[in-house]
């Protein structure tokens, strides 16, 4: 299937992605609150370690032949340093900084999560990298957490049913 996104797709996909982190920490037994704050939008709580994570979201849908590309996580330039702002939220909330990437194209969809210092130091610390290569390491890291959601379309519109011509 096709993927035709609508003008404000990018928010869309934005507050999905937040809402999906939201929905697995909750019915994983944690805590969880989306909260509207520069640098964090998730909350998550574990009860039984106290560990408290503060989360910042990426989320992207990729068309047919982009679905290797990779996503930015921090911007840098004046006044756009989105890592300090992520570390600066997490110290207001007593949070331990944490990144959530969703990734879904016309036939899948994956939500990975880990911990900021496992993303500085095994993967770079700027962008999440798309590749076979990539995916296979962090299939292979127990730091990361990963859920692959497959979509399976029963019936739906179709493009011409959508876009007039």
């Amino acid at each position: 299937m096709d993927i035709m996104k609508s003008t404000r797709h990018k928010k869309i996909i934005g507050d999905y992605g937040e809402r999906l982190v939201c929905n697995w920490f909750s019915r994983s037994g944690f805590e969880v609150s989306f909260v509207d704050h520069t640098g964090i939008d998730v909350i998550a709580y574990n009860r039984s370690t106290n560990e408290r994570l503060g989360i910042s979201v990426k989320a992207r849908t990729r068309d047919i032949g982009k679905e290797k590309d990779y996503v930015g996580i921090f911007r840098r330039g004046k006044n756009k340093n989105d890592r300090q702002k992520l570390l600066d939220a997490c110290i207001a909330f007593a949070c331990e900084p944490w990144i959530a990437v969703y990734v879904e194209t016309s036939d899948f969809g994956d939500l990975y999560l880990t911990n900021l210092g496992n993303f500085d130091k095994r993967y770079g610390g700027t962008d999440w990298k798309m590749g076979e290569k990539h995916r296979e390491l962090y299939d292979k890291d127990p730091n990361i957490k990963h859920i692959r959601f497959e979509f399976h379309t029963t019936s739906w519109w179709s493009k011409d049913q959508v876009i007039s011509p």
